[in-house]
C-alpha cells in the first residue's frame, strides 16, 4: 500500500491505526458522530426521565390524587394523566424512532457516501465493498441494540412500578413495542430497509423518502394485523362476554388475555427482524452485483 493511502492528504483522510479494514468502524463513530451522539443523549433522555418519574413524580402525584379528593373537581384526573402520560411519551418517542433510523441509514451512512463517492474511494484503500458495508451497518447496529436494550429494561421497570398511576395498557402500540424486543427490532429493520434503499437509489434523499415509506408500510401493517399473530380465545359470536381485566377484546367478541403479550410478541419481533435480514442481505448483494 502506497504512503498516500496510509497517510492520507488533504483531500483523503487519515487512516485510523491498524489498517483500512480494522480502521473502519473508527471511521464511522467520526463521520458520523453527530448524529450516534444524539441517538445516545435521545436514549439517555428517555431513561432518564422514566427514572425521575418512577421514583421522583410518582410520590408527588399521589399527593396531588389525595387532595383533590378533599377539594374536588377534575385535578385528580390531571395528576393521573400527567403521570401516565409523561410515561407513554417516552415509549412513542423511542419506538417510533426507528423512522429515524431509517432515514439516517438511506441518506446519511449509505446513500450520501455513494453518492458523494468517498465510499468509492474507501474501496480503492484495501477496503472491498462488502466490508465496508459490513463496518458502516456494524457500528449503528451495535448502538441500536445496546441503547434499545437498555430503554425495554428500563420501561419495564418503569410501567410496572406504579400501575395505580398508569393508564396506558398493554395493548397500546408503543407500550406494545417499548416492553420486549419489538422495539430492538424495528430500529434494526430500519437500519436494514435504509441501507437498501441507499445502496438501490445512491442517492441521500430519494433514499430517505423510500426508506421511510417502507417502514411505514411495515409497522402499519404489523400493528393493524398484531391481532391475528397468535390465536385470540374465541368469543360467542354475540361481541358480549366476561373477560378477565387487561384482556384484549376483539370484533365478536374474541379476546387476547394478557398472557397472550409475549407469544404475539415474540412473533411480531420475528417477522421484523425476518424484514431486518432480508432487507440487509439484499443491500450486500446488490451492492456485490453492481461493483463486481
Amino acid at each position: 500500500m502506497s504512503a498516500f493511502a496510509v497517510r492520507g492528504t488533504a483531500e483523503t483522510p487519515e487512516v485510523p491505526p491498524g489498517g483500512p479494514v480494522r480502521g473502519l468502524p473508527w471511521a464511522v463513530l467520526r463521520l458520523h458522530r453527530a448524529a450516534l451522539v444524539v441517538w445516545g443523549a435521545l436514549m439517555l433522555a428517555a431513561v432518564g426521565l422514566l427514572v425521575w418519574e418512577v421514583e421522583i413524580t410518582a410520590d408527588s402525584v399521589r399527593d396531588r390524587m389525595a387532595a383533590c379528593e378533599r377539594t374536588g373537581g377534575l385535578c385528580r384526573l390531571q395528576a393521573f394523566t400527567d403521570y401516565s402520560g409523561t410515561i407513554g411519551w417516552a415509549s412513542t418517542l423511542v419506538y417510533y424512532s426507528f423512522f429515524a433510523v431509517a432515514a439516517f441509514a438511506a441518506g446519511a451512512l449509505i446513500g450520501r457516501e455513494l453518492e458523494n463517492g468517498t465510499a468509492q474511494l474507501a474501496w480503492t484503500q484495501s477496503v472491498s465493498p462488502t466490508r465496508w458495508l459490513a463496518a458502516t451497518l456494524a457500528v449503528p447496529a451495535v448502538l441500536l441494540v445496546a441503547g434499545g436494550t437498555v430503554f425495554v429494561f428500563v420501561f419495564r421497570w418503569a410501567w410496572a412500578a406504579n400501575r395505580d398511576l398508569m393508564g396506558d395498557d398493554w395493548t397500546f402500540n408503543d407500550v406494545f413495542a417499548a416492553r420486549g424486543p419489538a422495539l430492538v427490532a424495528y430500529g434494526l429493520c430500519g437500519l436494514g430497509v435504509g441501507a437498501l434503499a441507499g445502496v438501490v437509489l445512491r442517492r441521500s434523499l430519494p433514499a430517505l423518502g423510500v426508506a421511510c415509506g417502507v417502514m411505514y408500510l411495515v409497522n402499519h401493517n404489523l400493528e393493524k394485523y398484531r391481532p391475528k399473530l397468535w390465536p385470540a380465545v374465541p368469543g360467542d359470536g354475540s361481541g358480549s362476554g366476561t373477560w378477565p381485566n387487561d384482556s384484549w377484546v376483539l370484533d365478536g367478541g374474541a379476546s387476547h388475555p394478557e398472557s397472550h403479550y409475549w407469544p404475539l410478541q415474540l412473533v411480531e419481533t420475528g417477522i421484523v427482524l425476518a424484514v431486518a435480514l432480508l432487507a440487509t442481505g439484499a443491500a450486500f448483494w446488490v451492492l456485490r452485483r453492481r461493483t463486481a
